[in-house]
């Protein structure tokens, strides 16, 4: 059976959303999903467009987005939420997905994260396996890449897949912290994936990071 996926595509340039959808979207048909790729906030005004896809795909860094409240039912991020809650899967990468609307609280609490920084900008770091047995991670192994390791405030309630550790390079303090690059989570009956590596194009010429992407992608759509 064919499943759909919702890619929400803009914001920053710099992290090249519109280019990394066009390639992620073309990755995920190894598992009979088929996208599509919006430019505009306003397709989240309808919730039940939103319900008929299987997973639903932030790739907006930064931005603004209406409705930090409680009080939020029939807005962009409750209908969002509502889809979620429902079944939708989302899945995202890098700041696309936890550096966007960085003053709505709710959507952090859904999303799982929110980024803070990237000591050193790019560098040279490990990805190192923890939840070994998810098919998540099937096929991968501890592996290496070059990209800006990401700092997160992370909701305590996340199920780490996979997680670096940084180093006193450029901050003392923070050596020997460990820090999430891929988790799951749970939103009522909705299942959520995110990835801290994909910064640009570039980022997915590394296949284990495509492949932890796509997995994660296709796991929430189960």
């Amino acid at each position: 059976m064919t499943k759909k996926a919702l890619f929400i595509s803009g914001g920053w340039d710099g992290h090249e959303p519109v280019e990394t959808s066009e390639f992620i979207s073309e990755q995920i048909k190894v598992f009979n999903i088929q996208s599509n790729i919006v430019n505009d906030l306003d397709v989240m005004t309808d919730l039940e467009y939103l319900k008929s896809f299987d997973v639903i795909l932030p790739v907006w860094t930064m931005g603004q987005i209406d409705d930090n409240n409680w009080e939020i039912k029939n807005s962009k991020i409750g209908n969002l939420q509502e889809a979620i809650h429902s079944g939708v899967g989302l899945a995202g990468w890098h700041g696309g997905m936890t550096d966007a609307f960085r003053d709505n609280t709710n959507y952090q609490f859904l999303v799982g994260s929110q980024f803070v920084c990237h000591p050193g900008n790019f560098v040279d770091y490990e990805v190192n396996i923890i939840d070994k047995n998810h098919e998540i991670v099937d096929g991968i192994r501890d592996f290496k890449v070059f990209s800006e390791q990401y700092f997160l405030h992370i909701d305590p309630s996340i199920n780490i897949i996979a997680s670096t550790k940084f180093t006193k390079e450029y901050h003392q303090w923070i050596d020997g912290v460990e820090m999430p690059v891929a988790y799951t989570k749970t939103w009522g009956n909705g299942k959520i994936f995110h990835c801290s590596i994909g910064h640009y194009l570039k980022d997915f010429e590394n296949e284990n990071v495509v492949k932890l992407l796509i997995q994660g992608i296709n796991w929430t759509t189960q």
